[in-house]
């Protein structure tokens, strides 16, 4: 799929969120709750487009796994809640995770394959927890997982897109990028 696909595809689901914000009485099923989830927090907002954003510069094979390492890390987190099981230090891992996302950016670190996907899909658990610790009750769980993975994948394509966008200029401006993402989560640690 060309980046111009994929950039519009992340946009009309972005655009779709928004609307279905304006909607608020049609959470009930859950899809709409799952998609909004990673959409309302800055957390998931930055650590999902950081991540897209750093994987551009990665190995081929990296950054073509990118999307399979966020979404398995997302679902096990989520699986974990579901299973009645506790993590510890989830705010901690998800401030962690946009700090961490930030630095890779700043430094424009290349790690290998192993390392750069385990990173991702540690991350990832600790959004998931989130995200499964807040499904509505009530809600249809593979609906709600259908909405946070489409909304998940949508962000992490978007911060791709413009990872792609920015390589082909001066690096200082993903470097600032980086960094300012990297203080957002300093502040979400310390806050």
């Amino acid at each position: 799929m060309k980046l111009t696909a994929k950039l519009l595809t992340a946009a009309a689901l972005l655009a779709a969120s928004a609307s279905a914000m304006a909607h608020p009485g049609h959470a009930e099923g859950g899809f709409i709750s799952g998609l909004l989830h990673p959409m309302l927090g800055l957390d998931h907002l930055l650590a999902m487009a950081a991540i897209g954003f750093w994987s551009v510069r990665q190995s081929a094979t990296l950054k073509n796994s990118t999307p399979l390492f966020v979404i398995g890390g997302m679902i096990l987190g989520a699986a974990i809640v579901w299973g009645g099981m506790s993590l510890p230090g989830v705010e901690t891992g998800i401030a962690l995770s946009v700090l961490l996302a930030g630095i890779l950016i700043a430094t424009m670190a290349k790690l290998p394959t192993a390392v750069g996907g385990t990173l991702v899909a540690a991350f990832m658990v600790f959004h998931g927890f989130a995200h499964g610790t807040e499904m509505p009750a009530g809600a249809a769980l593979v609906a709600y997982l259908a909405g946070f993975s489409i909304a998940t994948l949508a962000l992490t394509f978007v911060g791709r897109g413009l990872g792609a966008l920015l390589q082909r200029t001066d690096n200082r401006f993903g470097r600032v990028l980086g960094g300012v993402v990297a203080a957002t989560g300093v502040v979400l640690a310390v806050g």
